[in-house]
């Protein structure tokens, strides 16, 4: 059966760790698929805030997000009271749209890849929108801070 290929990202500006907690696991004592995807998402949370941003507005009070498509790749498991570090990288920006990379891992070894893309969407006129420049502004400028060392 072939397998849906996520590779990771030669940087990953954005960083978050957690423990894994019971409400994690699935029937068979480790980590669930779909807590891979909420662990994704409160990563991306912390991300945007890193940003000075919200999913519901991403730095110009009209824009939010809406998640297009999103594919993960499990390499090991998870078990309860495992530390991972959630890394995340913002590319492909486009027009209206940009992915979200995103690598778990524990103790350095990979154990999962999400990657999820994300349009700009006004909720108020329920479309479409570009990407307000002060996101990209906000990526940017974070972007070229982490390349010199570790962000405070």
């Amino acid at each position: 059966m072939p397998r849906i290929r996520l590779h990771e990202q030669p940087r990953y500006e954005f960083q978050y760790e957690l423990t894994v907690q019971v409400g994690h696991l699935n029937y068979a004592a480790h980590l669930g698929h779909d807590s891979i995807v909420s662990i994704a998402h409160e990563a991306r949370i912390h991300m945007f805030r890193s940003l000075g941003v919200i999913e519901t507005n991403l730095g110009d009070d009209r824009t939010g997000i809406i998640i297009g498509d999103l594919a993960a790749t499990y390499a090991a498991e998870g078990h309860l009271f495992d530390k991972l570090l959630v890394e995340s990288h913002i590319g492909e920006m486009g027009r209206s749209n940009f992915r979200v990379f995103q690598r778990l891992t524990r103790d350095g070894a990979l154990v999962a890849l999400v990657e999820t893309g994300t349009i700009a969407f006004d909720y108020q006129k329920r479309s479409i929108v570009p990407i307000p420049e002060s996101f990209r502004k906000a990526v940017k400028d974070y972007a070229e801070k982490s390349a010199s060392g570790p962000i405070p």
